[in-house]
């Protein structure tokens, strides 16, 4: 994203909806500092745009300013998390009760198509998490709900950056593409509280994700509410 023309209002949201893209895709992992000036020059803005996006996003927690320190990504609080899951399990339980007696033929294909390139290739995360993101989305357009995704995509940042730290190991990647297609078959078989229990099962798997992750490098997640970083000859989190 480089040089952008756009009027300042465009401009304004444009900035922000890359930066907060980054964060959410890791680009930007937790903790990372954030300079107006480079973010600026990366973004053929000027640092007005650029102050006023990172604004916007420690307004949603995913920035954290400290005056005299400068602004950082925030790490990942699992509270924030657990309340985007929350509002995420609701939706989509309820996608399952309002799906019609008949499913279109034209959406199950495409969910199954969606599940057989899971299967095919999920040697990058990122691919992967596009099909996931997908086939959830699926899951609402079957039930005529398809619209409502915006909102969930708006509220889950925080669940997302947790679940992309966990779908960059291989037994975790294996075990969605698995639900996935459970959830499908039970479906098709007209099995709903077996796809009921499957997708509660599979949405609520990312706490385990956190605790894994965590143990292994906890200077990604958020520990208590006075942590602050500290400048050194480099910036590093207490």
């Amino acid at each position: 994203m480089t040089g952008m023309t756009a009027q300042p209002h465009s401009s304004r949201r444009a900035v922000y909806t890359e930066i907060r893209r980054r964060i959410v895709t890791l680009l930007y992992p937790p903790g990372t500092p954030l300079s107006e000036n480079e973010l600026a020059a990366d973004l053929g803005v000027s640092r007005t745009p650029v102050r006023e996006g990172l604004i916007l996003l420690a307004q949603e927690g995913l920035v954290q300013v400290f005056p005299k320190i400068g602004s950082f990504v925030s790490r990942v609080d699992p509270r924030r998390v657990a309340d985007a899951q929350f509002l995420r399990e609701a939706v989509e339980l309820a996608s399952i009760d309002a799906l019609p007696a008949v499913l279109d033929p034209e959406h199950v294909a495409a969910l199954q198509e969606n599940v057989a390139r899971q299967r095919a290739d999920h040697s990058r995360v990122e691919d992967l998490f596009a099909l996931d993101e997908e086939f959830h989305r699926g899951l609402l357009r079957l039930s005529g709900h398809e619209e409502v995704w915006t909102t969930v995509q708006g509220a889950k940042a925080h669940l997302d950056r947790a679940r992309l730290l966990g779908l960059h190991e291989d037994a975790t990647v294996q075990k969605a593409v698995d639900e996935h297609a459970e959830m499908l078959d039970a479906l098709l078989a007209g099995e709903r509280e077996r796809a009921r229990e499957t997708l509660r099962a599979h949405l609520r798997r990312v706490f385990d994700d956190i605790e894994r992750v965590r143990r292994r490098t906890p200077e990604l997640f958020a520990s208590n509410d006075s942590s602050v970083p500290v400048r050194r000859s480099v910036t590093v989190w207490e």
